[in-house]
């Protein structure tokens, strides 16, 4: 038509990168990853790239996806503030861990007026995942639509743990049952959370993080049909979670590529189902030091779960690294979702990444790479038997090492502990929390995957 302008070529686009590279070629940029993939400088239609199109299923509400907001705590009357102030100022759920959930009666009155049939109630117990459930459950009583997200995940608990009080196919067992006397009753619920963040956690790559939690899909699922439910419902209730971190491209890459790994799960169990991705912002990127960049961490990883089709967002208070958020940090891990969801308007396009031949090759290769690293983790016995065995930790210990040697060679860099180092950092306030003892799990016996935070060497040198 007239007017309209041409399309530049392949060799075009290459002669301005190299213009702009002063003579380099393009491809001095491309770089091998943790997975062994290739990413390049430049992608065009003529890579042979196929189209990837993994929109979320639907809105949350006529919401984009559900903003969730974490809320920890052992006194109910202070968890039930929060919790309350958090509804009424724009979260659409929450998630609770702490104290609250040992017994429905603390419970209840951390939810006093939480109308649960229309706002999502998540937790986060551990190992203790099944009297959480059946403490929510007795809660919920007299509301059968309430949409309890009950996230019982005792393979994550088990993997950081290193150990379990008995034998972690009980725990699997039980969560199951759990989950099969529930379902009748509350028809809403999701009772599982298959989540490879453990991994991401622990310093894993993508492609293991994805493949973690693939493999804990299919064991859950299959824990669950045993115990009695249906595939259709085994499948609907298991909520699917990773980590997003400020490298956002990979990070929605991964959401995306996550969803590709759910419909060939789903079709194995002969029940194709939407996947329900719940992303959390990652720890690990997060400073203690100097706590106030984590603000644009935490937008970044915000943004990644909300273009790559999280159906739900959970961000962390900026000052994880220092202590318990206080009420101004969780203030502002909700206020930054807002402003994603209503003034960028990131959740107008469904799947706004389709159609780019950079994140749509990119999502794609991770598809394959952690469809690859779940068949490995299957072909061990799968992910218990892995765990057991010290095969994924192995695997995840050389990432970790890998990733930590190219920020202590200055390969990569972390703005405000390596870069750009703020001399006379603000402090920022944490809640006053009651320090307490991990609970007794017994031996260990096997490798845990320990948490770890990129900063802290660096920190601590600084400190020293």
């Amino acid at each position: 038509m007239s007017g309209s302008f041409p399309a530049p070529s392949r060799e075009t686009w290459q002669a301005e990168a190299r213009r702009a590279l002063k003579g380099a070629e393009p491809s001095s940029l491309d770089r091998i990853d943790a997975d062994g993939l290739r990413v390049s400088a430049l992608y065009a239609a003529d890579d042979g790239v196929l189209p990837v199109i993994a929109p979320r299923a639907g809105d949350a509400d006529g919401r984009a996806w559900d903003l969730r907001t974490l809320v920890e705590g052992d006194d109910p009357t202070l968890v039930n503030a929060a919790v309350l102030t958090d509804l009424e100022g724009g979260a659409a759920s929450v998630l609770l861990s702490g104290a609250v959930l040992a017994d429905p009666e603390p419970l209840g009155e951390a939810l006093a007026g939480v109308a649960l049939e229309l706002a999502p109630v998540a937790l986060d117990a551990g190992l203790d995942g099944p009297d959480a459930a059946n403490a929510l459950a007795v809660v919920a009583k007299g509301s059968p639509r309430a949409r309890l997200r009950l996230h019982m995940d005792p393979i994550s608990a088990f993997a950081e743990a290193g150990t379990s009080p008995r034998p972690i196919a009980d725990h699997l067992t039980l969560a199951a049952n759990t989950a099969a006397r529930h379902a009748g009753a509350y028809p809403e619920a999701t009772f599982f959370l298959a989540s490879g963040r453990v991994v991401h956690e622990a310093g894993g790559s993508a492609a293991q993080e994805l493949g973690f939690a693939a493999a804990a899909a299919v064991a859950y699922v299959s824990a669950g049909i045993t115990a009695g439910l249906s595939p259709e419902r085994a499948l609907a209730g298991t909520v699917l979670s990773v980590s997003v971190d400020a490298e956002y491209f990979d990070a929605l890459a991964k959401v995306r590529a996550l969803r590709l790994i759910w419909r060939s799960i789903s079709r194995a169990f002969g029940a194709e189902s939407p996947a329900a991705i719940e992303a959390r912002s990652s720890r690990r990127m997060l400073s203690a030091r100097d706590p106030w960049p984590n603000l644009l961490r935490l937008t970044a990883a915000g943004f990644a779960g909300a273009v790559g089709g999280a159906d739900t967002v959970v961000l962390d208070g900026f000052t994880r690294a220092v202590g318990r958020p206080d009420a101004f940090a969780r203030r502002q891990a909700r206020n930054t979702q807002l402003v994603l969801m209503e003034e960028a308007h990131l959740g107008r396009v469904d799947d706004p990444a389709a159609g780019s031949w950079f994140l749509d090759a990119r999502t794609r290769d991770l598809a394959q790479a952690g469809w690859s690293a779940f068949q490995t983790v299957q072909a061990e016995g799968g992910v218990l038997a892995a765990l057991e065995a010290g095969t994924i930790q192995t695997r995840v210990d050389e990432a970790r090492s890998a990733l930590e040697a190219a920020y202590r060679d200055g390969a990569k860099q972390i703005v405000g502990v390596t870069k750009y180092v703020d001399p006379d950092v603000r402090p920022a306030p944490v809640e006053v929390s009651a320090a307490t003892q991990p609970a007794d799990r017994g031996s260990r016996t096997f490798a845990a995957l320990r948490p770890i935070r990129l900063s802290e060497p660096f920190e601590m040198e600084t400190s020293a």
